[in-house]
């Protein structure tokens, strides 16, 4: 069931700019967001950006040295959120990038979140066209051991994820 939750503009326009890989210059690149979360308003009306949880491609190698568990942390133990990840990773055969969309729904979060967040899933989904990979995440023990994003992406064929061997 919909739940009459509506996508602020802010989020498909982030979504895009994750999306569109095109050549840029390196200070683009470094601006280019590697994760984001988005919550819903205060309101309940609205899927929005959650102000200050992200991560910027230039923040790799600086101030965050493991962009996947720096991603980990960002999520609230108490409620639910949606993600967009940017993995890297390598199979046998090459580098791939991809966008995850990520339901973060945790066993602790309130019964009245996880079912406004559960039923405007689709509002953004409809949203982000082109996702190839999305994942529900229950708690920190689903998402913590970076294999299982890994299982996700490709099975078996994933030989790393952000340059870490699994």
């Amino acid at each position: 069931m919909a739940s009459g939750v509506t996508v602020n503009d802010e989020v498909i326009k982030v979504f895009n700019e994750m999306k569109v890989r095109k050549s840029s210059t390196s200070d683009e690149v470094k601006r280019r967001k590697k994760a984001v979360l988005f919550c819903l308003s205060d309101d309940k009306k609205k899927i929005i950006v959650e102000t200050g949880k992200e991560i910027l491609v230039g923040d790799v190698g600086e101030s965050v040295d493991d962009p996947y568990a720096s991603f980990v942390k960002l999520l609230p133990l108490n409620d639910c959120r949606y993600g967009l990840y940017d993995a890297t990773y390598e199979t046998k055969e090459s580098k791939k990038e991809d966008l995850v969309f990520i339901f973060w729904a945790p066993e602790g979060a309130p019964l009245k979140s996880k079912m406004i967040y559960a039923s405007s899933k689709d509002a953004i989904k409809k949203k982000f066209t082109g996702i190839k990979h999305e994942w529900q995440v229950n708690g920190l023990d689903d998402i913590q051991d970076r294999s299982t994003l890994a299982d996700k992406l490709g099975g078996n064929v994933v030989v790393s994820l952000e340059g870490r061997p699994l």
